[in-house]
């Protein structure tokens, strides 16, 4: 089993139950309980993880940011779900600025054949979309953030401040009642910040696992938020609590 995969197994284990062992990882991963140690090691200096005697428990660091090509697997039914159900939410001809993240990539595949104007500040959704026939791609310019392939930075604030858009389609890496939509990394929440100001309304893109979940930066409060697009997963006390705040929500099914 590649490294990546192992990775998602041991991040999917530690969401489910909370806490995992050496040994039972190496029996089901198909490997020596030294590559396990190795994994988990990776792990915790990153902050996803805390190692205990025998395995590890779930970490509390909000700054955590998993791998993209993990988090591109993970929920992958759920996220395009969501984007399908996010991309009947936008009529053609909008100007949209589309996030990135493994959920705004699934969102980029569902706008393909739309005729639209998009502009993203993630090089994965510009790799989509840059052979869209009706779509105008906009990049915000900036940075390059290498572990995310988004664009980060003045110049990149400059771009979303100097236009107008018709909706901001935003991906999170938590969202909950108290503390709102977070983000890992505080350069993104710069971002996402902005675009929040230049766009008319704001749709948030969350498979179910998002919620309750805190991360880093604080990007904004709910009631920033037109529409909050999820899966049927979410819980029912997570529906009542965002709908009682005044946001629109939409279960994708």
């Amino acid at each position: 089993m590649k490294h990546a995969e192992r990775i998602q197994v041991i991040l999917d284990r530690l969401d489910a139950e909370g806490e995992i062992s050496i040994t039972d990882l190496a029996v089901t991963l198909g490997v020596s309980e030294m590559t396990v140690r190795r994994d988990l090691d990776r792990l915790e200096s990153s902050g996803a993880l805390r190692r205990v005697h025998g395995g590890a428990i779930k970490g509390v660091s909000g700054s955590y940011e998993p791998p993209f090509g993990v988090r591109a697997e993970r929920q992958a039914a759920e996220k395009q779900l969501v984007a399908r159900a996010i991309a009947e939410l936008i009529a053609d001809r909008e100007t949209v600025i589309l996030d990135g993240g493994s959920t705004g990539v699934a969102v980029a595949r569902e706008l393909f054949d739309r005729e639209l104007t998009v502009c993203t500040p993630s090089l994965h959704v510009a790799d989509i979309l840059r052979g869209a026939p009706n779509v105008r791609l906009l990049l915000t310019g900036g940075f390059m953030r290498r572990s995310e392939e988004s664009l980060v930075g003045p110049s990149a604030v400059a771009t979303l401040e100097s236009h107008v858009f018709d909706t901001y389609v935003m991906t999170v890496s938590g969202i909950d009642p108290q503390h709102g939509c977070t983000e890992w990394n505080e350069d993104d929440a710069i971002i996402k910040r902005t675009a929040l100001k230049v766009a008319t309304r704001c749709v948030v893109a969350a498979d179910s696992t998002k919620f309750g979940a805190t991360a880093f930066a604080r990007v904004c409060g709910l009631d920033a938020i037109s529409t909050v697009v999820t899966d049927a997963h979410l819980a029912d006390a997570y529906r009542e609590r965002v709908q009682m705040m005044g946001v629109a929500l939409r279960i994708a099914a």
